[in-house]
């Protein structure tokens, strides 16, 4: 162990190499909570969450995120599992920005948009990075132009480890006006990765209002009410009760793959519930508080054994859930949504809390 604070131990290691030969590094924090052992991995490539190890109520530890130690699938199907997604994650339609009255073309991804910052995003660097009391801070640069974005910008993103709560903080300065839009992208399962699919997962969100999307994805506007609709996690429900209902908002995706407006946040800057998931067979429980407006859930949809875990176990539909703290999907084309512009001399601040435990 390189360090520790109050009983956090932090510890690093090479992980892999790159095909271009750079190092990769793996950060190790372990904590204890109630007496139990909480783990959390983190790797330089795309600042990443790897791996988050936390008993169940028989004190057995698993493993609750999606992840693969398989470099080619990491750089592959698994390229956003974890990952610091920026410099805009979700969504912008027709890849392109207008800023003080200036086009600015955004490298496209496919679909008429460009999605989680462009081909070559934020997931795909390594990151340097340097022990603080209790974590780690990772740190990239990402020059002027890049993606197409406009301004170089610095970005810092922190892990810590207290107890059994995993705080994700977010800091990025920028030389000129530009739009950053951070967030992580972990897929939990909480009854352990690989153990079958999370429709039997219960979920609470703390919103009463969702963005509605076009065949793209690409939210339309104002946003409507969730109560009534499959949209209404408004108290706990199972993430699979309406998710194959008729609504013409599931039928694209095959699933959530939405924004929540999330309530209003604290003006002080104090993050505050989003989420409550809980597995009523392993008994944990997974609180995500933030700073952010939004939360895009994401119930991988998509996934067609792509990808095979560290448990030996492809990945298929709904294996695990996304729950991506965040500014609204497009924002830098509706006005009417909380802004994601960044200009010289201001400093985006977020933080997000996962916070571990057993019911």
């Amino acid at each position: 162990m390189t360090g520790s604070a109050a009983a956090t131990e932090v510890g690093r290691e090479p992980f892999e190499a790159t095909g271009a030969g750079a190092a990769i590094e793996r950060w190790t924090l372990r904590s204890t909570s109630g007496g139990a052992r909480i783990e959390a991995t983190v790797l330089t490539l795309g600042a990443t969450l790897h791996t988050l190890t936390v008993p169940d109520r028989l004190g057995t530890p698993g493993q609750i995120l999606l992840s693969t130690d398989e470099l080619g699938q990491i750089l592959g199907g698994a390229r956003h599992y974890g990952t610091t997604v920026g410099r805009y994650a979700n969504r912008i339609a027709d890849s392109r920005i207008t800023l003080d009255g200036q086009d600015h073309p955004i490298a496209p991804t496919g679909n008429g948009v460009t999605l989680h910052g462009g081909p070559d995003g934020f997931a795909n660097r390594i990151w340097q990075a340097e022990e603080v009391p209790g974590g780690v801070r990772l740190y990239l640069h990402s020059p002027d132009g890049d993606q197409g974005f406009p301004g170089a910008l610095d970005v810092w993103v922190t892990y810590t480890l207290t107890g059994g709560t995993l705080a994700i903080e977010y800091r990025a300065v920028t030389t000129r006006p530009t739009v950053v839009n951070l967030t992580n992208h972990a897929y939990f399962n909480l009854a352990g990765e690989g153990s079958g699919d999370v429709l039997g997962h219960l979920l609470t969100l703390d919103a009463d209002e969702y963005t509605p999307v076009d065949d793209r994805q690409i939210p339309y506007g104002p946003y409507e009410p969730v109560a009534g609709t499959p949209f209404d996690f408004t108290t706990a429900r199972p993430i699979g009760k309406s998710l194959h209902d008729d609504h013409p908002q599931l039928r694209g995706p095959g699933g959530y793959d939405h924004n929540w407006v999330l309530r209003p946040r604290p003006a002080d800057g104090t993050p505050a519930r989003a989420a409550l998931l809980e597995d009523p067979g392993s008994g944990r429980v997974l609180e995500v508080l933030t700073t952010e407006p939004g939360l895009q859930v994401y119930t991988a949809n998509t996934f067609h054994g792509a990808v095979t875990g560290a448990s030996g176990v492809p990945y298929g539909p709904y294996a695990g859930i996304a729950l991506e703290t965040q500014h609204h999907p497009d924002s830098p084309h509706q006005p009417s949504y909380p802004s994601t512009e960044l200009r010289p001399g201001q400093e985006f601040r977020s933080v997000t809390l996962l916070r571990v435990s057993v019911a």
